[in-house]
C-alpha cells in the first residue's frame, strides 16, 4: 500500500487529536480575520499572511501560499471567505507535494541482499531515540527483522535510553562504551545485522551542534565506515526536529542539512504545540519530504505524514 493509499479512521482521530492546538489556533484567527467579510481581498489576505507565519509556516513558504491564493483570486474575480479553507488545503498539499518521498512506503523495503540502512541525526531533546524506538517498532509491526545501533557514544544517556527501547521493542541493539568510536559501533551494528539477516539497521548519532565542523567529519567518517559493510549505505538519513521549537527547528535543519546529506525529516512532539506549521515550512524551504511525524506519546504515536489528511486536520 502505498504512503498516500488507505489511512484509516484511527489514524485520522490520531492525527486530528495530536494536531489540535495548532489546529484550534489557526481556524480562531482565521475565523476573526473573515468575520463580517464576503470576499477575499487584501485586508484578508494580509490577516492570512500574518496567521500563517505566527503558526510558524515561515515568512518564504508563507509568501508561496499567498501568492497562490492571489493568482486564483485574479483569475476568479470573486472568492468567497466561505472558500479560504478549502483553498488553503489544496494550495497547501500542492505546495507539499513538490517535496513527497519516494521509495520506501509503508515500512515496505527494495529487495536487497543487504539491509537497508537509516542513519538518524538531530540535536540532543529532539526525540530523537523514541523515534528511533517508535520507527523500530514499526518496521518489526511490518514483519521486518530490525536491528538497532548506538552510534551517539558521547552521553551515557543515549545508549542506556536505547537500551531501553530495544528491550521494549524487543530487537536487539550494538553499542559500545561512552566515548567509543561512532564509526566503529556503526560498523559492528551493520556487520550483526548482515550475519543475523536483518532487513532494517537503524543508526543512532551523537546530537551536537556546538563545531559544525566536527559533526560533518564525525557523519562523514560514520558513512565512509558504514560502506565497507554495505557499499550503498546509509540509504536514508533521517533528521528529527521537534515541532514545538517553531523557527528554532529551521535553524537545526539549516545546521544538518549543511553537514550530511539528509533525506527525510521526522517532526515530532506536534500534539504539545500550536506551531504545527514548522512541518509546512520546513519541508518547503529545504526542499526535503517529511517521512514521519511525532503526535503523541504513545509507542504507535508515529505516523507515516500524509500531507493531504495533514493539511485536512489543520483547516477542515
Amino acid at each position: 500500500m502505498g504512503l498516500f493509499g488507505s489511512f484509516t479512521k484511527s489514524k485520522k482521530e490520531s492525527l486530528d487529536k495530536g494536531l489540535a492546538k495548532t489546529k484550534e489556533s489557526v481556524l480562531k484567527k482565521l475565523t476573526r480575520a473573515v468575520v463580517g467579510k464576503t470576499k477575499v481581498d487584501d485586508s484578508v489576505l494580509d490577516d492570512l499572511e500574518e496567521i500563517l507565519i505566527t503558526s510558524d509556516v515561515g515568512v518564504d513558504t508563507t509568501l508561496k501560499i499567498i501568492e497562490r491564493i492571489e493568482e486564483r483570486v485574479s483569475r476568479d474575480k470573486f472568492m468567497s471567505t466561505s472558500e479560504l479553507n478549502s483553498i488553503l488545503r489544496e494550495e497547501i498539499a500542492d505546495l507539499l507535494s513538490e517535496n513527497e518521498v519516494n521509495g520506501v512506503n509503508e515500512f515496505d523495503l527494495p529487495p536487497s541482499d543487504n539491509p537497508y540502512v537509516i542513519m538518524v541525526v538531530g540535536v540532543n531533546g529532539v526525540g530523537k531515540t523514541t523515534t528511533i524506538g517508535k520507527l523500530a517498532n514499526k518496521f518489526k509491526q511490518a514483519g521486518k527483522k530490525v536491528v538497532l545501533g548506538a552510534a551517539d557514544t558521547f552521553r551515557a544517556a543515549a545508549i542506556d535510553q536505547l537500551v531501553v527501547w530495544a528491550e521494549r521493542v524487543d530487537v536487539p541493539i550494538v553499542k559500545q562504551k561512552m566515548g567509543s568510536d561512532p564509526a566503529s559501533v556503526a560498523f559492528d551494528s551493520l556487520s550483526a545485522a548482515k550475519t543475523q539477516g536483518a532487513d532494517v539497521v537503524i543508526i543512532d548519532t551523537a546530537g551536537r551542534l556546538h563545531n559544525k565542523v566536527n559533526l560533518m567529519n564525525e557523519l562523514s567518517k560514520i558513512k565512509r565506515v558504514m560502506q565497507k559493510v554495505v557499499p550503498d549505505a546509509p540509504h536514508e538519513v533521517l533528521l528529527v526536529l521537534d515541532g514545538s521549537t517553531g523557527q528554532n527547528a529551521f535553524e537545526q535543519a539549516k545546521q544538518f542539512t549543511k553537514a550530511t546529506e539528509v533525506s527525510a525529516l521526522a517532526i515530532t512532539k506536534l500534539d504539545g504545540t500550536a506551531k504545527g506549521g514548522v512541518v509546512i515550512g520546513v519541508s518547503d524551504q529545504f526542499s526535503i519530504p517529511v517521512k514521519y511525524i511525532g503526535i503523541g506519546e504513545g509507542i504507535e504515536d508515529l505516523q507515516l505524514f500524509n500531507r493531504v489528511e495533514f493539511v485536512d486536520s489543520l483547516f477542515k
